[in-house]
Order: C-alpha cells, then structure tokens, then sequence
C-alpha cells in the first residue's frame, strides 16, 4: 500500500505543479477565460489514461502463462524506464519549469487555433504523468493482488490534489526540491526492484535461464510475505531468495543510478529559487 501511495503523490503532484502553473500564469495575466481549455486537456489526459489501464488488464488476462509471465517482465520494464526518467528529467527541469511553461504558454496562446493548443499542452503534461502510473500501476498489481495496492495509489493521488490546491490557493509552503528529492530516492530503490522482478519473470517466461543461483535464502528468516518482508519488498525491493541474475540487475542499475543522482543534485543550484517551482502565497494573493 505504502509504494502506490507515494509513487501517485509523486506523480500527482507534478502534475498538479504543472497544472498550477499555467493556471496561474492565466489568472495573473487576466486571462481565466482559457482555463476551459486547460481543463479539456486535463480531461482527455485523464480519459486516454484510464482507457490505457483498462486495455492493458483485459488483454493480460487473455494470456497464457509463459504469455503473462512475458507480458509482466515487458511491464515491469517499462515501469523502470519511465520511473527513471520522471526522476531524472524532474531534477533537470525543476530549475526552469515554470519559466518554460509560461513561454510556452504565450507560444500557445499566439496562434490562431490557440485553444486547441492550450488543450494540447495541458493535455501532454498531465498524460505524461498518467501514463506512468499506469505502466507503474499494473506491474505493481501484478505483484500484489490485493486491495492495499489500490487502495494506496487513490489515496495518493487524493492527498496530491489536495496538495496541488493547497499550493495553487497559496495556504500550503511545500519545500518541493526537497520533496523530489527524496521521493527520487525512494523511487529509484522501487525501480531496482521492479527491474529485479522483471528479470524473474523472463525465468518464468522462458526467455532468460542464466544466473540462476539463489545468492542467499531467507525465506525462513525474513520472507517477502511476512509484515516487514512486505515493506521491505515495496520499499526496497527486498526479495527472501534472489537469483544471480536479480542480484545483479538490481545493484547493477541502482548503484549507478543513485551515484548520478546524488552527483547531479551538488552540482544544481540550491536555493529554491532555482528551482522554478514558486507557486507559494505571494503569487496566489496576486491572482486576486
């Protein structure tokens, strides 16, 4: 429950800051009248979202065994690619977010169809997002078929656009470089895992038969379906008996992936400023 609840407060709240964002450049600019655009955006985003989720489900049900275990380990990987990269393009970006999306904004709204542009804006910031949750979402499923998965991702994703409302209506200071920060950890820990599973879900498949040593066994110890397996598994990925092969997926990407993390952020600017996220009172009094 813990993981879907802070991978779609994350992934909420960034697409709320872009939200906000444009909506609050259009407030401040005296132009509310083209929020119905952003809206239909946002809508369409959700909608294309949804109907990608409810798609992929019904036709991995459909499959086989060796087919499901096949279509779990292509999920699973195209989980870590767009964790991944949300993390990493987020860090990048954060410092001039805001300053990009009002100059594209302007681009927008200079065009004659600038309400079909507005939409396509809203709609390809927020359906980034959506899309990956949803990748995230079904492998994560498909490792937990209960109702704490799920349970957990809504919760998330409400408690993010009440954070997203907070900050847009200026009542909430959110230190979000921080924010990303740490959830980029964590994230990048939840993606190992992911890619670790995915590599024993190829076994299964029959397309990958090497490095099949269990490294150790816990099972009896620790195993992943106790209380603390359990958190240990969603949080860090922990698994009671590891092959080779899902050893060294795992270390193999998280090791050079946590040294370029840390190292880009000493080299970012640090002040909060730089971060191009600023949508605290000041500006939301400034809309009145």
């Amino acid at each position: 429950m813990l993981v879907p609840f802070l991978i779609m407060l994350r992934e909420g709240i960034e697409a709320a800051l872009i939200v906000g964002i444009i909506a609050s450049y259009l407030a401040k600019t005296g132009r509310r009248s083209w929020m119905p655009a952003v809206w239909t955006g946002v809508g369409l985003a959700v909608v294309l979202s949804l109907a990608t989720g409810f798609v992929l489900n019904a036709l991995s049900a459909e499959f086989p065994q060796k087919q499901q275990e096949l279509f779990e380990a292509v999920v699973g990987l195209i989980a870590v690619v767009f964790l991944t990269s949300m993390v990493f393009w987020m860090r990048k970006q954060a410092r001039s977010m805001k300053s990009e999306l009002q100059g594209s904004i302007e681009e927008a709204l200079s065009h004659k169809a600038a309400g079909v542009a507005l939409v396509g804006m809203a709609f390809f910031a927020v359906a980034r997002e959506g899309l990956e949750s949803v990748f995230f979402l079904l492998a994560t499923f498909q490792q937990d078929v209960g109702l704490a998965a799920p349970v957990g991702a809504v919760a998330g994703l409400v408690l993010a656009i009440a954070v997203g409302i907070a900050i847009y209506l200026g009542g909430l200071r959110l230190n979000l470089r921080r924010f990303f920060r740490w959830t980029g950890v964590f994230i990048l820990f939840v993606a190992a895992g992911l890619l670790a599973g995915a590599v024993g879900s190829l076994h299964e498949a029959g397309l990958w038969n090497g490095l099949q040593g269990v490294v150790f066994d816990l099972s009896h110890v620790l195993p992943t379906d106790s209380a603390l397996g359990a958190v240990l598994a969603g949080l860090l990925g922990y698994n009671d008996r590891p092959t080779v092969g899902e050893a060294l997926a795992y270390l193999l990407f998280l090791v050079p992936m946590l040294i370029l993390f840390f190292t880009g952020h000493r080299s970012a600017p640090s002040s909060a400023a730089a971060a191009g996220l600023d949508l605290q009172a000041s500006d939301a009094r400034s809309r009145a």
